[in-house]
């Protein structure tokens, strides 16, 4: 008799993948056995892990938070696989081996890459990263409307392939600012919808409303400028109903910025659940910062416009893999991140779609020549988003998509000032609270 036995517990729900050209049996075969290339070819949202004897392999798309956890049993290692830490926590009590856990020895797998494990016990081996994705940096020329031209296709068809596969008569909502990507989000969602033939009466955007913010005008003037006013619905919420303990669990984070985006998403999804007990389908434009490389360096003092503009998709994976700083706990970047609209949607019972997380999307973004078009300029690089978004959608849909100053989404649900008097600020304090859950 074998006296050494590996287990794999796989956790993830095989429903919660939407690969659109594969079965899931296919996708697998080519996470265990297949190229980077293989697994770059599988289309759309995946969480996977594949097992052959004692070697496993693992990736994941973007939008998909993965985490990993090996245990050490008298028979043998157990590798538990979730899309949540505290699904691997009740296994590990479910087998008696609670004593062993601890939220930082879980694992994140980082997107982009396949991540290959050997159950062979104690010591437990590194893992091996392969990249899958690896986009061609500066691949396109320094012209504006050839880039919206291309960024804005690349939405519309990543959109198009998403919306064939939701039922015909389900609707959808557009989580809405009237920002640069809530606006192109939402307006490529209504012009693909008209030109598959689809009712674009099943379409909503919501807007989220404390009663003082000030996206609430600015949605109403993004869609009345367009006539498409009877688009909008706000969902009121009372700020007292904010709770950062309860954020961070759901979370399961701790940076602050994450915990308040991720407030804001619960409150809206609860909102909408509130009013639709049935509603399944939420769009939002996540991803559309990251991609064009909007977030405000100065507020970072670890960056320079020299480090975001030379990176490969510094903003998506943070350092990187190998990197000093890159933490194997969370990842890093939006490869971290993306749990603030995961998990809240995931808890309210919502499956979500950002089509600007899809890599023919990416690729077209990282293919920017940002250096030559902002001249190392950080104001004219901030300037490009809303540039690119609005020639494109001129471009492709032929509407004057209209463009607001760049206001973050938790921002703009709520005066930034009342907002952090609810739920405070300091990242230690966070991370306090979340550690107390395991205590």
């Amino acid at each position: 008799m074998d006296d050494y036995i590996e287990r794999l517990v796989d956790l993830l729900a095989p429903a919660k993948n939407a690969i659109l050209n594969l079965t899931l049996d296919e996708a697998r075969e080519r996470v265990l056995n297949g190229s980077p290339e293989s697994v770059l070819g599988i289309d759309g949202s995946f969480a996977i892990v594949a097992r052959e004897g004692k070697r496993v392999r693992m990736a994941r798309s973007m939008d998909r938070p993965m985490r990993y956890f090996l245990a050490k049993r008298r028979e043998g290692p157990a590798l538990i696989v979730a899309d949540r830490i505290d699904a691997i926590y009740e296994q590990l009590k479910r087998e008696g081996l609670a004593r062993q856990f601890h939220p930082s020895y879980t694992r994140m797998v980082p997107a982009h890459y396949v991540v290959e494990l050997q159950l062979i016990g104690c010591p437990d081996p590194d893992p091996v990263y392969t990249r899958y994705f690896t986009p061609q940096r500066n691949s396109l020329p320094a012209d504006l409307d050839v880039i919206g031209r291309n960024y804005i296709g690349a939405l519309a068809d990543e959109t198009a392939k998403w919306l064939r596969t939701v039922p015909e008569r389900e609707p959808i909502g557009v989580c809405f600012s009237g920002g640069v990507d809530s606006g192109a989000v939402f307006l490529t969602v209504y012009h693909v919808m008209r030109k598959l033939g689809l009712s674009p009466a099943r379409l909503k955007a919501f807007t989220l409303n404390f009663g003082d913010g000030p996206d609430v005008r600015q949605a109403r003037d993004f869609l009345e400028r367009l006539g498409l006013g009877l688009f909008l619905e706000t969902i009121d919420a009372d700020p007292s109903a904010l709770d950062a303990s309860e954020t961070v669990r759901v979370l399961e984070d701790y940076k602050p910025l994450d915990v308040e985006c991720a407030s804001m998403v619960l409150a809206l999804c609860r909102g909408i659940r509130a009013l639709y007990p049935d509603w399944r389908f939420l769009v939002d434009g996540d991803g559309g910062d990251e991609n064009l490389k909007d977030y405000p360096i100065e507020e970072n003092p670890e960056l320079t416009i020299r480090s975001v503009v030379n990176n490969l998709m510094l903003y998506h994976e943070g350092w990187g893999v190998g990197r000093i700083k890159h933490s194997l706990t969370y990842s890093g970047g939006l490869s971290r991140s993306y749990a603030r609209t995961y998990a809240p949607a995931q808890r309210c019972g919502f499956e979500g779609f950002s089509p600007f997380t899809r890599p023919a999307v990416v690729s077209v973004a990282e293919g920017i020549p940002f250096a030559t078009l902002s001249g190392m300029s950080v104001d004219r690089l901030y300037s490009l988003k809303g540039e690119v978004a609005r020639r494109g959608m001129k471009a492709v849909f032929g509407v004057d998509m209209p463009i607001f100053e760049k206001r973050r989404f938790q921002h703009g649900a709520i005066p930034v000032d009342g907002l952090r008097r609810r739920l405070g600020i300091l990242e230690t304090d966070y991370r306090r609270q979340y550690l107390a859950i395991y205590q």
